[in-house]
């Protein structure tokens, strides 16, 4: 039997876009009747907020198995000296996660991206905060959490196998092609972008 000649990165990558297709497939039953462009704002913002959240939480990790040594894992000084943003207790994503079927989770994810706003001001009125609106379907909104939070997208591992840019190109490519040719410049300017620039991106399309 022939040995598979295929890499490690090979290898990542297509485990990376089997679980895309699947969150695509399973996010698409949120669109409905939802504008593409609207619908891409929801999702993207919800990744944006794992990815920061993942990285948070591997550091937040580190610290507490530190403390003995004087680190402090409730420190925002912490996080920021290596580059990691601070995730307030109610923006965190086990509390969203915990939260997901409840009728407020709209509000709750609302307040997370307020908390994060307000405690990283290179982030100050760049996320998306209307997830409380009547049109948007908390049933569903939920279901979209509970999907996300089985993927690791920020963690040290994710990073290096940019998970982040894996999963924001295949979202925006579909929503390219339900958006037509303003999602296509949308799509093209931002898979020119990888990693956490392609969060960047995303930000700069929600001011």
């Amino acid at each position: 039997m022939a040995r598979s000649t295929k890499s490690k990165s090979e290898k990542s990558n297509s485990g990376a876009l089997g679980y895309e297709a699947e969150l695509c497939r399973m996010a698409d039953a949120l669109r409905g009747s939802m504008d593409a462009a609207e619908y891409k704002h929801v999702v993207l913002g919800l990744i944006f907020l794992k990815y920061i959240s993942d990285a948070f939480e591997e550091l937040h990790a580190k610290l507490e198995a530190e403390r003995a040594e004087g680190a402090d894992p409730e420190d925002p000084d912490e996080y920021r000296a290596q580059g990691v943003f601070w995730v307030p207790p109610e923006a965190r994503w086990a509390h969203l996660k915990a939260q997901a079927r409840q009728p407020t989770i709209g509000q709750l994810v609302d307040a997370a991206m307020v908390g994060i706003e307000r405690d990283n001001p290179a982030l100050k009125e760049v996320l998306p905060k209307d997830y409380a609106r009547p049109a948007l379907d908390k049933t569903r909104l939920g279901q979209i959490i509970d999907l996300i939070s089985n993927i690791k997208i920020g963690d040290e591992a994710s990073r290096a196998k940019d998970v982040l840019g894996r999963v924001y190109e295949y979202f925006l490519s579909q929503f390219a092609s339900a958006e037509g040719k303003k999602g296509g410049e949308f799509c093209s300017r931002s898979l020119r972008t990888r990693g956490r620039a392609a969060a960047t991106a995303a930000t700069e399309s929600w001011r």
